[in-house]
């Protein structure tokens, strides 16, 4: 726990440039990137698993950022929303309730959510939900003598991004819309903490306007375009994509349909109510995926800032610009999870 939480107190990003008021993008510190990082993906945090101390060490950094940059809290306790789930030798399944006497360990997860609110009267109803998934395998069997699973790029580096742009449009004035940030736990294991989340949606699940969630960005991606690039999910789907491209965003169409990113992370369980979702992205299909060696070693932080400045600057037009819709045929059809 040491090196985790020497990492946050020495969490430090740098103030707005004065270019942010005119609609530019906002600045993100590269040492504070990399600080962070180094906190959610030490040992100390044991792989991050759904339920586990590790996780809930996890958590508790995350709510220390949001406090940090003085987001409102959101969940049921403070900023953490509590997800039961109950743990058995063939996996962690979410219980319907607290109550529910289901199979196995009972456990307490937790989302971490914190608001920023917006400042236009008339658009701070229309809530943006920017995301990612801080849980990971947590400890298991080792390979070359490892058996923590890190996490590093999945999805350490999308909680980075996510607290970062938080960081970042904090110090600006506030966009015109309202930004929900959601930390979720349990993607690994199916979604769980966001379809809990949305069961449990701390405002009107109908104010939610649009979703970009960030997932394994560490890393550059020779078919986006190298260092710096990311492509976004289901790119074709809805006109958000073109609107970062009309904004000379650093984002263009996933490279490689046939993985179904788009259908893999949370931002599915939000696209199929009807809410316009992506996923921004640089997975380049390494081999480390899912392995103990996805670790710091490998976190390119040159690449990954840009694309959390990228990222920023898309979460800054959403609150601020036009909305994106779905283009025709592009909403999926709801799915039981």
């Amino acid at each position: 726990m040491l090196g985790a939480l020497a990492a946050l107190a020495a969490l430090a990003i740098a103030p707005l440039p004065s270019r942010a008021q005119s609609g530019a993008a906002p600045g993100v510190s590269s040492a504070a990137v990399r600080r962070l990082e180094s906190a959610l993906a030490d040992d100390s945090m044991e792989g991050r698993l759904t339920g586990s101390p590790g996780g809930a060490r996890a958590a508790r950094l995350i709510a220390s950022e949001m406090k940090a940059v003085g987001l409102r809290p959101m969940g049921d306790s403070g900023y953490y929303q509590r997800v039961p789930v109950s743990a058995t030798d063939s996996g962690i399944t979410l219980r319907a309730g607290f109550a529910d006497s289901a199979p196995g360990r009972h456990e307490t997860a937790y989302n971490v959510i914190g608001l920023l609110k917006g400042s236009d009267p008339k658009l701070a109803g229309e809530v943006i939900v920017v995301d990612a998934h801080y849980d990971h395998l947590g400890i298991g069997a080792p390979v070359a003598g490892d058996s923590i699973y890190n996490g590093a790029d999945d999805d350490a580096s999308g909680t980075v991004s996510v607290l970062s742009v938080a960081r970042a449009l904090a110090k600006a004035p506030h966009p015109k819309r309202s930004i929900l940030f959601v930390l979720t736990t349990g993607e690994e294991e199916g979604l769980l903490g966001t379809d809990w989340l949305l069961a449990h949606f701390p405002l009107s699940l109908d104010s939610v306007v649009a979703n970009l969630e960030t997932e394994m960005i560490g890393r550059p991606d020779s078919l986006a375009g190298g260092v710096g690039k990311a492509w976004l999910t289901g790119y074709e789907r809805s006109t958000m994509g073109a609107m970062f491209a009309r904004a000379h965003i650093a984002v263009v169409a996933d490279p490689r349909p046939s993985q179904h990113f788009f259908e893999r992370s949370d931002n599915i369980a939000f696209a199929e109510r009807g809410i316009p979702a992506h996923t921004l992205s640089s997975f380049d299909l390494h081999a480390d995926y899912h392995q103990p060696s996805d670790d710091l070693s490998h976190i390119d932080f040159a690449h990954m800032t840009a694309v959390i400045d990228s990222a920023a600057r898309a979460v800054q037009l959403l609150a601020n610009g036009p909305l994106p819709v779905w283009n025709p045929g592009g909403r999926p059809a709801p799915q039981a999870h």
